[in-house]
């Protein structure tokens, strides 16, 4: 059995943000020992150059400095050595996300690939890993939470924790800190939740309550829960969203007004988006994370890889992870309707529809959907939003096929057994003969139209198919990205800008600016800072009042800065894109006996 590789980690300098680490390699490769740190960290897909954190490095054996040699950006290669080499590295952890580090006197959050340097040749040996207290005239009270197997560590957590190779290592996130934390289960298995952050008034037993049961979905879906364990640790703050899965756990953002609180009575949209985050990266122990990627289970993390799965990856997972919010019990059906609406909201927005297929997002993901622009909307998709919709759209075809012998609910377990349970890589058109095999026919045109296509989806008979009634609308406010329920027509607004706008000091800044609208048909561009309109000083709360007291087919002038020029241009006085979703149960009347049925066996109830 090979020697174990040795890691000791200290946030010795939380004002500089610095971590502290040591690496001990007790038998080095004899021809000098190479060292590479990632490029990127599984299930965020842009290269971010973790080693430019490096701010020192150095080598020794037995107390003597050896030499290390740089050969790229982020690999390093020692002198030979006879006896244990050591490596001594500090980083800097200023980065507040789900992704890389952050260290400050409040907390210290990081991920391996932030910090662990690979032993090339020895990746498959085990590991140690020592977490170090803080300095106590700094920090008091720290505990740590993280899903890494303990071998030796204190009631704190402080202590030895091992890992089996070092793609386990880089799975398991490390929170330190002084934190909340409840205690949930799900059958038998522990379920946690740390808080970090100030977070106001935790109304703990509802968050326990509706996290077990939404947990509970997911597992009853795949039949199983394979792990003995499982960790949420979330950062709170004043603005913040996001998560990124492990193989037993997650790291979340969320915004503070978002958690529920004592007293809370109704279900807040805040306190629903965080739960379906919840829900999105739970999915993801089995879809991403067991459920995996031929090509992304074989990853090099020192360069780009590329797949055209992501929409099935993600996709489907953004699928179940609102859905299981309504099959649960957590939400009403009117409730997940709205946020089915704003899924179609956000895929319908753009003319990038148009122009990528979620099968090309998912392929440029690297250099496209991580790294969007001021011209987003009218280039790219989304794969996890379309996607969602190719998902809700091959659960119809399912069902439909074999009347309603078959769903996607059976799909994503013949995936599990098929590929999860054994370990074998997804190839990259492994889950349209698994489609073809469950239906008991060709699905090619599927697969052509909502994966590979680039025209709309026939989502009006998608829905109808259960007993949902659909229509796009003009959107009536910045903020409306899909409603649930049946409106009146009339309410909608007049007449529209054709940008995405904020108010920034005493102007409106546009942000995008849609192909074809009227913003964009009179010569304004994305950083263009409105100044008047019709002659009238603009604010983000007044542009569309203004806008709707204009007559239709007419030209305004609009006065607007770009970068120092202060430039003219005519405005045209449009209707609105018609692009914003409304979603409703039809009544019983409305649907035949067959619609209400799979209407109820779809959402649950």
């Amino acid at each position: 059995m090979a020697d174990p590789i040795e890691y000791h980690v200290s946030p010795f300098n939380p004002v500089a943000h610095l971590f502290h680490v040591k690496l001990f390699i007790k038998t080095p490769a004899p021809q000098g020992q190479e060292l590479t740190l990632p490029a990127w960290i599984p299930g965020s897909y842009m290269i971010r150059d973790f080693a430019r954190n490096i701010v020192s490095i150095s080598a020794s054996c037995e107390g003597k400095a050896v030499t290390l040699t740089k050969l790229d950006k982020h690999s390093w290669q020692a002198a030979p050595v006879q006896g244990c080499l050591e490596i001594e590295c500090e980083v800097y952890a200023w980065d507040l996300s789900v992704r890389g580090a952050h260290l400050d006197t409040t907390h210290a959050f990081f991920n391996g690939t932030s910090l662990f340097l690979k032993v090339l040749g020895q990746e498959d040996s085990p590991v140690t890993v020592v977490l170090e207290c803080p300095p106590a005239d700094l920090i008091q009270g720290w505990r740590v939470a993280t899903s890494m197997p303990g071998r030796d560590v204190d009631e704190n957590g402080f202590g030895v924790y091992e890992a089996d190779s070092y793609e386990r290592l880089i799975d398991y996130p490390v929170e330190m800190g002084d934190f909340e934390d409840l205690l949930f289960h799900v059958g038998e298995i522990p379920h946690r939740m740390v808080f970090t952050g100030h977070v106001l008034n935790l109304d703990k037993e509802r968050l326990s309550r509706d996290m077990a049961a939404i947990c509970s979905c997911h597992s009853e879906l795949f039949g199983e829960l394979p792990l003995k364990h499982y960790l949420f640790m979330t950062m709170v703050t004043g603005d913040g969203y996001g998560g990124l899965e492990h193989l037993d756990s997650t790291a979340l953002m969320c915004k503070r007004n978002d958690l529920p609180y004592s007293g809370m009575e109704k279900m807040s949209k805040g306190y629903r988006n965080f739960l379906g985050l919840c829900s999105h990266e739970y999915f993801h122990l089995w879809n991403v994370k067991r459920i995996r990627p031929k090509i992304l289970k074989e990853a090099d993390l020192s360069e780009e890889v590329h797949t055209e799965l992501l929409w099935a990856f993600e996709g489907i997972t953004s699928y179940y992870d609102d859905l299981a919010l309504v099959r649960s019990g957590c939400v009403d059906a009117d409730s997940y309707l709205e946020l089915l609406a704003t899924t179609v909201t956000r895929v319908m927005r753009g003319r990038g529809r148009l122009r990528q297929s979620a099968s090309e997002s998912s392929f440029d993901t690297w250099t496209r959907f991580y790294k969007q622009d001021e011209n987003a909307p009218n280039a790219i998709v989304s794969y996890y939003s379309k996607g969602a919709l190719a998902a809700f759209g091959l659960d119809i075809t399912l069902r439909q096929a074999t009347e309603g012998n078959v769903s996607l609910d059976d799909f994503m377990r013949a995936l599990w057994k098929e590929y999860g349970q054994t370990g074998k890589g997804v190839g990259e058109r492994d889950l349209e003969a698994l489609a073809a095999l469950l239906a008991g026919k060709d699905l090619q045109d599927f697969f052509q139209l909502a994966v590979y296509g680039r025209e709309d989806l026939p989502l009006e008979d998608w829905f109808r198919f259960f007993g949902i009634g659909y229509r796009l609308r003009p959107a009536r406010t910045p903020e409306d990205w899909g409603s649930a329920g049946r409106s009146d027509a009339t309410e909608d607004p007049r007449h529209s800008l054709g940008a995405r706008y904020r108010q920034k000091g005493d102007f409106v800044e546009l942000l995008q600016v849609y192909d074809h609208g009227p913003a964009q048909r009179s010569g304004l561009s994305a950083g263009d800072r409105l100044v008047a309109l019709e002659g009238i000083q603009v604010s983000s709360d007044n542009l569309q009042a203004i806008l709707n007291r204009l007559e239709t087919g007419t030209q305004v002038p609009v006065h607007a800065l770009r970068r120092d020029q202060l430039m003219r241009f005519q405005l045209p006085v449009c209707p609105p894109a018609s692009d914003t979703c409304e979603l409703w149960l039809l009544t019983e009347k409305e649907c035949t006996p067959q619609q209400l049925q799979r209407r109820r066996q779809w959402l649950g109830q």
